[in-house]
C-alpha cells in the first residue's frame, strides 16, 4: 500500500462552534477517525501544519505548507492537504507554482460543513481526496464533490452548496463513481508526466493589486498603483474591453516598468483583444493577456513570477504561458 501524508491547515472541515461561532480546532488525528475505511487503502500519517480559518491564509502559509511538502517528499507517495474552502483554490494555484518538477500527487479538499455535523460533505470529500492521492498522477488538485479539478483551474463558485467548486475553462481532471476513478481521456495524458529533481521555489511578490473595473470609475487609484505596485492585474470587461480613457493610464504604468494583466470579469472563454479597437490599442501597451486563466491563478502566478523573474518581458513569457 502506498504512504500518504495528511497535511491538516484548519477550514470548516475542522471546524468546531465554540459559542462565538465557527473555528478551526480539530486534530488531525481526528480528522483521520472518520474515515477510518482509508486505512484499508494506504498507510497514512497526519500532520497538524496549522489550524486557521482560510480568509487568514497567506503567502507566509502557503509556504510553509510547500516546506512541509519538500520535508517529507521522499516518505510519501502522495499528499492529502485539508484546507478552507474560501482561500482554497488560491493555495492550490500558488503550490502548482512552488513545487517545481513535482512527481506526486498533491490533493486539496476541504468541505462546507464540518467533519462532526451530521449530513456533512467532509466525509465523502476527505476520503475522495486519499482515493486521487494513491493513483499514479502528478500535480497539484482539488477533490471536491467526487470531483478532481486541476489546481490552477479551480474556483469556489457557490457559498453553501456541496458541488461549491468548477474548473474552469479546463475540463475536470476524474470523477469517483462508486469509489472508482474515473478519467477524463482529454486531460488524462498531462497528469501522468513526472519531473525529476523536485525542489521548490516559495519566494512571492506581495506587490500587487487587483483592480475590477466599473462604469464611472474614479482612476485617481492607479496614482496609487504607480508608487507602491509590481504588478496589477485589471479586471476588464467581457472579451476584453476597456474604457478609452483608461490607456493613458496602463501607459504609465508599463512605461514605469509595472507589470500589468488584463482580464476579464466573466468566468468563462477568457479574453480576445483582436475583436475591438481597444483591445488591439491593450496590445500596443506591453501588457500580459490573461487569457483564460481564473483570477486566483493570475494573481499567484503574478506574485510569483515577479519574485522570481526581474525583466518584465520575462515575467510576461512566464505569465501567458499556462501549465
Amino acid at each position: 500500500m502506498k504512504n500518504i501524508l495528511l497535511i491538516a491547515t484548519g477550514g470548516t472541515i475542522a471546524s468546531k462552534d465554540n459559542g462565538n461561532g465557527l473555528t478551526p480546532s480539530i486534530d488531525v488525528n481526528i480528522l483521520l477517525d472518520y474515515i477510518p475505511v482509508i486505512r484499508q487503502k494506504c498507510h497514512v500519517t497526519g500532520i497538524s501544519l496549522m489550524n486557521i480559518d482560510s480568509s487568514n491564509m497567506d503567502t507566509a502559509h502557503i509556504s510553509s505548507i510547500s516546506e512541509c511538502i519538500m520535508n517529507n517528499y521522499n516518505d510519501y507517495d502522495g499528499f492529502v492537504i485539508t484546507h478552507g474552502t474560501d482561500t482554497c483554490a488560491y493555495t492550490a494555484a500558488a503550490l502548482s507554482y512552488q513545487l517545481v518538477n513535482l512527481s506526486k500527487p498533491v490533493i486539496l479538499t476541504g468541505s462546507q460543513l464540518p467533519i462532526d455535523v451530521e449530513k456533512t460533505d467532509a466525509v465523502m470529500n476527505l476520503t475522495n481526496a486519499f482515493i486521487y492521492s494513491c493513483e499514479d498522477i502528478s500535480g497539484v488538485f482539488l477533490a471536491f464533490s467526487e470531483k478532481l479539478i486541476k489546481g490552477t483551474c479551480a474556483k469556489k463558485i457557490k457559498t453553501k452548496s456541496f458541488d461549491a467548486f468548477e474548473s474552469i475553462n479546463f475540463p475536470y481532471i476524474a470523477t469517483i463513481r462508486n469509489n472508482i476513478v474515473e478519467y477524463n481521456i482529454n486531460t488524462f495524458e498531462n497528469i501522468m508526466t513526472s519531473g525529476n529533481g523536485f525542489h521548490i521555489k516559495t519566494d512571492m511578490c506581495t506587490d500587487i493589486a487587483v483592480i475590477t473595473l466599473f462604469p464611472g470609475m474614479n482612476y485617481n487609484i492607479f496614482d496609487y498603483l504607480n508608487l507602491s505596485c509590481r504588478g496589477v492585474i485589471i479586471e476588464g470587461f467581457g472579451i476584453g474591453g476597456m474604457p478609452d480613457n483608461i490607456i493613458e493610464h496602463i501607459h504609465r504604468l508599463t512605461t514605469n516598468g509595472i507589470c500589468v494583466v488584463i482580464t476579464t470579469q466573466c468566468l468563462y472563454e477568457g479574453v480576445n483583444w483582436e475583436i475591438y479597437e481597444v483591445g488591439r490599442n491593450l496590445a500596443k501597451e506591453n501588457v500580459i493577456n490573461g487569457k483564460s486563466m481564473t483570477i486566483e491563478n493570475l494573481t499567484m502566478k503574478l506574485m510569483w513570477s515577479l519574485a522570481h523573474y526581474k525583466n518584465i518581458t520575462d515575467v510576461k513569457n512566464f505569465m501567458e504561458k499556462e501549465l
